[in-house]
């Protein structure tokens, strides 16, 4: 009856000499599909068995639209004040502060000048890791220097949404922000300079209501969502069921407030392809 007995040690290694899997080697989609981070870095973020858009944020937007991923970033150092003095569960200071810390980043939207296949280009990137990609006064006042430097420098303006909408820490402060970047936007209009607007997941709130949906073309990530209030939000206010794939990308082109829908793979080609025609 040896069968139960282990005749020999075994397993010899210590505990202390065992290693585990690093974090972040491997990403694992909704659909449960997993493929390593230095294949999904290499395919733009997005999983080749189900073609989902991985979450990203304007590092990475930057590495795979600017020409080897050359730029120069404006107001880099620029953050928010506190004009209300707000506390929720901690002051607002330290929000930001902590934020910072955490997440490297000075405010949620980023700006860098450079070329996307050749062509100068001004792009202001929304980070949702920063209060969730918030609308607060920084963002605005940066949006707002990206479209006075594409007037300036007479080149296209290019800007990438990922917020859950206004800053409820700064209130007015926040909401004067969608009249404040519509106005600059109208004068971009004016001077004839193209003006592009990447809606990725998610796009929602104050963000969508303004600069999200002024595009000469809006075009949109697949799968994002898209929307002013929440689905459960108007669920409850109209008392009924929402459609199948409400606030989805395909379903907001459907009903024509996108131009179209692009893989983020064909994304750098599609916006040089995009200027070019607007430029003749």
């Amino acid at each position: 009856m040896a069968w139960f007995k282990r005749k020999d040690a075994g397993i010899k290694t210590s505990t202390e000499e065992k290693k585990d899997t690093p974090d972040g080697l491997w990403y694992k989609t909704p659909k449960g599909n997993i493929i390593h981070t230095r294949e999904l870095k290499n395919n733009s973020y997005v999983c080749p068995d189900d073609e989902y858009h991985v979450k990203i944020g304007s590092k990475e937007y930057f590495e795979i639209l600017f020409d080897e991923n050359k730029f120069t970033e404006l107001d880099a150092k620029m953050t928010s004040g506190d004009p209300l003095k707000f506390v929720d569960s901690k002051p607002y200071t330290a929000r930001i502060k902590d934020t910072i810390t955490k997440t490297e980043l000075n405010d949620a939207a980023r700006t860098g000048i450079g070329k996307v296949n050749g062509i100068d280009i001004v792009i202001t990137c929304m980070d949702f890791n920063f209060i969730g990609g918030s609308m607060g006064s920084v963002v605005g006042e940066k949006i707002s220097r990206a479209i006075d430097y594409s007037l300036k420098h007479k080149i296209p303006f290019l800007m990438i949404s990922k917020s859950g909408g206004a800053r409820m820490m700064e209130a007015g402060f926040s909401l004067m922000q969608m009249a404040k970047t519509s106005a600059k936007l109208a004068l971009l209009d004016e001077a004839g300079i193209p003006y592009i607007s990447l809606l990725t997941d998610p796009t929602t709130g104050g963000v969508t209501a303004s600069y999200a949906m002024l595009g000469d073309f809006n075009i949109a990530e697949p799968g994002a969502l898209i929307g002013f209030a929440g689905p459960r939000v108007i669920r409850e206010t109209i008392g009924k069921d929402l459609p199948k794939g409400f606030q989805s990308a395909e379903f907001v082109l459907e009903h024509g407030f996108l131009d179209f829908i692009i893989d983020r793979r064909q994304l750098k080609n599609r916006i040089s392809t995009l200027l070019n025609l607007l430029k003749n």
